[in-house]
């Protein structure tokens, strides 16, 4: 069991993209549907935030500092410190009820994310892309529903990549040096009560932590789609966890608070950013090259 418990009083719609910066010692993360960009301190809540003006989907750090946000079709570089922001790409060639969604910066130093597909009955037209510094999106995936998960092992050699519609996580070799993929080796299939996968992160072990959104867990898989630990969370709809913290032995998850009444009167928490004391290490966030 890890005990868990909310920062601050926060309450999000929608809370993803969780990011622990070591340089500022405090963590980047979104409220999707208001558009906003947060920052918060482990142990003091929220410190600013910044309203972008459209949907805020996900984020990664930078070299420079600044981070890379992936908008609901554009994504940017924005300075938390001065508030400049610079249109790097446009999200082109889907669907205009496509966004973006899940995004992270991989060992190779560019900037991975995905999309979702929008409306209520959901058709596999979304993709997996990479940004590098020449600023360009280049297709690595296709076929998806809601493109998620993304996260790598220490060693960089090893990428997992879910789809929360398809209910599958799969794991790929992965070269630093080009940002090539392998073939996807699907590791599991985890169906609603198990846990539909949602944002991930890796340990130092070399195990898959994967947000169990419809059933209110984090599970910890093996390299080969073992289920090894599940950990209950005090909200119905996790959807990301995050190492952070001194020697990234802290953890933190987010959550979102589109339930029913009913649910919500169940899990009056949901919503909430939630932390606790982790049982592993994490594996350090990578960032950005070239900006």
């Amino acid at each position: 069991m890890i005990g868990f418990a909310p920062i601050g009083g926060l309450s999000l719609g929608l809370g993803e993209s969780p990011i622990w910066d070591e340089r500022r010692n405090l963590v980047f993360l979104c409220d999707i549907p208001t558009g906003r960009l947060l920052a918060i301190r482990l142990d003091g809540g929220l410190i600013d935030e910044w309203v972008l003006g459209t949907n805020v989907c996900s984020i990664g750090l930078c070299d420079s500092g600044r981070l890379i946000v992936s908008l609901t079709r554009e994504i940017i570089l924005f300075d938390p410190d001065t508030g400049a922001r610079q249109t790097l790409a446009h999200l082109e060639g889907e669907l205009e009820t496509n966004r973006l969604n899940d995004g992270k910066v991989g060992p190779d130093g560019a900037f991975w994310v995905g999309t979702t597909d929008q409306r209520p009955e959901r058709q596999p037209v979304c993709s997996l892309y990479r940004i590098g510094a020449d600023g360009n999106l280049v297709r690595k995936k296709s076929g998806l529903l809601i493109s998620n998960g993304l996260a790598w092992s220490l060693d960089g050699t090893g990428m997992y990549h879910s789809d929360s519609g398809g209910h599958w996580i799969e794991r790929h070799d992965f070269d630093i040096a080009t940002g090539e993929m392998g073939e996807a080796v699907r590791i599991a299939t985890p169906g609603e009560a198990d846990g539909r996968p949602d944002g991930g992160a890796t340990d130092i072990d070399g195990f898959y932590w994967s947000a169990g959104v419809s059933a209110g867990c984090i599970n910890r898989y093996s390299p080969q789609g073992a289920v090894v630990e599940k950990y209950p969370v005090p909200v119905a709809t996790p959807t990301m966890p995050c190492f952070c913290g001194p020697g990234l032995k802290t953890l933190l998850v987010t959550s979102h608070r589109y339930l029913s009444p009913e649910r919500l009167e169940a899990y009056p928490l949901s919503g909430a950013v939630l932390v606790a004391p982790a049982p592993v290490a994490g594996v350090p966030v990578m960032r950005m090259k070239g900006f």
